[in-house]
């Protein structure tokens, strides 16, 4: 039998923004991916547009390094808790996990979850203690609330002995102790050292590589067995079609061999699958053949399921289906039924917007889509407000129009018939003087504090806090803190439904007819009025133009015109000065809606606007209800 090639499965796993997708770049950076003259961009892993802008990983993605004779596939993971269902699946498919800490923040909520999973599939993680060059890093403290962390998810003997690694992952630059960093300069001449910095002889990524050869022995050798490979994720490719990513447990696998796949539903079906393909670097290479351990794409089978099982038809072995958590907000997409609609976008019908949610659900698996009453409704749920919004935002990009409701909060029963609603763990980190209003509001919206400490100015809290009491917060809590604060938020256990949470306090103004917004009219508006649009804008009836200063709704007019007489008042034809707009993203505009609201998405522009556009009809409908 031909030498087998050695490989190792790693997955880096950490909570947001702790380095994951720039210690991948140093990974290939220092492998010899790239040309010496190639340009590389910052966290190349992030390839889609929206993870680019926004700066964090949503998919999870594949590519390979080389290190001496082993092959180390190496999976980015998302950060975020409303992707997490990205990373319960890929556990399944290696053979270790890096866990990125920050230095200075140490474990946080999302850190919690991605190791709970990966120590309830047995691995035997590595931790490597990023960001050495903050000012503020606390190392010790640190590893010693990692170890505490591990004690408190039952962690076995195996899993406590792990390694523990230092390093800063922008630098490309790993050490096995924080005094060994002590001669490596960050900055040159006040700049940062080039992020594609290759590694010396002294400073690199080295013994991370050697640590995991050290730690994690390369995949057992079960050529001989029956195929056995389960699709962890899925891809589209336009040219080939649909792909299944996976593992291979047992076996190996060939180019147009004829295989049975276990549906969830405990069928088998014969299937003959075209192309396989492996990673090397970046890129998915076409194989002949390729064998046990190794992360496969295959194509050629257009309604693979994620967690079906790719076996052999002679000898039958289905693994167990992958189970995913249950989405906890959900929210209605309906057509856009505005006066405006269809005159930007490419899309409006409620069979595209069908089909693209259905394409969606073939690789969204956090996702769950309903038919409602209606045609021309459809209930999304999903893992959180981030999660739904990202695929509100592609569908806006790919000329899609249509309105969205304000998010609803998934409730169950427990078996006695009791609803039960999502509570989340809420960790927040603020200046002192901001402390006391943050914790009255998360009071009012049923929160309870776990946790309060203070160090450096700054007030450490936890809280526990129903999902509904946290929608709308988000932007409620920028404000308080005057940007200064940070807030992470984790779905964490259903528990007995709350009661009544107050939602937002204020009114808002809502345009009286169709026209363009003038300054004359704003400028008196404004007086009682956030407004949300500028001079010049268009409007029509219904839409939502600013916030009242009260609770009550008002309707204005903001296409009112100055009157054009020769009689002129000294002073009152001055310039007229107004504040900035207030401009929402598509979060806070889903954020800020209430039960009677939508928010229309069209590809060049985000509106809010009331459900039923008309004020007469408006109030019949208040009075019939």
């Amino acid at each position: 039998m031909e030498e087998r090639e050695k490989i190792i499965n790693i997955a880096v796993i950490a909570h947001v923004d702790a380095g994951k997708s720039t210690l991948v770049d140093a990974f290939l950076n220092q492998s010899g991916v790239f040309r010496d003259n190639e340009k590389v961009v910052d966290c190349v892993m992030d390839s889609d547009a929206i993870e680019r802008e926004r700066g964090i990983t949503i998919y999870s993605k594949n590519c390979s390094v080389m290190h001496n004779d082993v092959k180390i596939n190496i999976v980015d993971t998302p950060g975020h808790a409303d992707f997490s269902s990205e990373v319960e699946r890929i556990m399944k498919t290696v053979d270790t996990v890096i866990l990125l800490v920050d230095s200075s923040e140490g474990p946080m909520p999302q850190t919690r979850f991605v190791l709970k999973k990966s120590l309830e599939q047995g691995l035997n993680p590595i931790l490597l203690i990023n960001k050495l060059d903050k000012k503020d890093a606390r190392v010790e403290e640190v590893v010693d609330e990692v170890y505490e962390l591990f004690m408190d998810l039952n962690a076995n003997n195996d899993q406590l002995d792990f390694p523990i690694l230092y390093g800063i992952a922008r630098q490309g630059v790993v050490v096995y102790d924080p005094k060994d960093l002590e001669g490596f300069e960050v900055e040159k001449d006040g700049r940062k050292i080039d992020k594609n910095f290759k590694g010396d002889d002294k400073y690199n990524i080295k013994p991370l590589f050697d640590t995991i050869a050290k730690h994690c022995k390369p995949y057992p050798d079960l050529r001989d067995e029956p195929l056995q490979l389960q699709i962890s994720s899925l891809a589209y490719d336009d040219y080939i079609g649909r792909l299944g990513i996976g593992r291979i447990t047992k076996g190996s696998l060939k180019e147009a061999q004829v295989v049975a796949v276990a549906r969830e539903d405990g069928s088998l079906v014969e299937k003959k699958i075209n192309q396989v393909f492996v990673y090397r670097g970046l890129s998915r290479v076409p194989v002949q053949q390729a064998q046990c351990g190794d992360i496969v794409v295959v194509s050629g089978i257009s309604d693979i399921m994620i967690g079906e099982t790719l076996t052999d038809k002679n000898d039958p072995q289905a693994m167990e289906m992958i189970h995913i958590e249950e989405p906890t907000l959900s929210m209605n997409f309906m057509v856009n039924d505005s006066p405006f609609a269809g005159k930007v976008g490419k899309f409006v019908t409620s069979r595209h917007i069908r089909e693209r949610l259905n394409k969606e659900l073939e690789v969204n698996v956090g996702l769950k889509v309903e038919e409602t009453d209606t045609t021309d409704c459809f209930k999304v749920s999903g893992r959180g407000e981030l999660h739904l919004s990202i695929l509100i935002e592609n569908m806006r990009r790919e000329g899609y129009e249509l309105g969205v409701s304000k998010p609803q909060v998934i409730l169950k029963k427990d078996e006695r018939g009791k609803k039960l609603e999502p509570i989340e763990e809420v960790v927040i980190s603020a200046p002192d003087e901001y402390s006391g209003s943050i914790i009255s509001k998360l009071n009012l919206r049923k929160g309870m504090m776990q946790n309060m400490s203070s160090e450096n100015g700054y007030t450490h809290l936890e809280f526990m806090v129903p999902t509904r009491g946290l929608l709308g917060y988000r932007t409620e809590f920028i404000n308080d803190t005057r940007g200064e604060g940070t807030m992470v938020r984790r779905f964490d256990h259903f528990d007995d439904y709350k009661g009544e949470i107050p939602q937002r306090v204020n009114g808002v103004a809502i345009a009286q007819e169709a026209g363009v917004s003038t300054p004359y009219a704003l400028s008196n508006i404004s007086e009682r009025v956030k407004l949300f649009i500028e001079p010049g804008t268009e409007v029509y009836e219904g839409m939502i133009i600013g916030e009242n200063a009260r609770g009550d709704d008002m309707v204005v007019n903001p296409c009112k015109q100055k009157q054009k007489t020769n009689q002129r008042a000294a002073g009152n034809d001055d310039a007229v000065k107004l504040p900035p707009a207030v401009e929402f993203s598509l979060e806070e505009a889903l954020e800020y809606i209430d039960d009677d609201e939508l928010v229309e998405v069209v590809p060049d522009d985000i509106r809010m606007r009331k459900m039923i556009l008309g004020e007469m009809d408006r109030r019949k409908y208040k009075n019939r209800h």
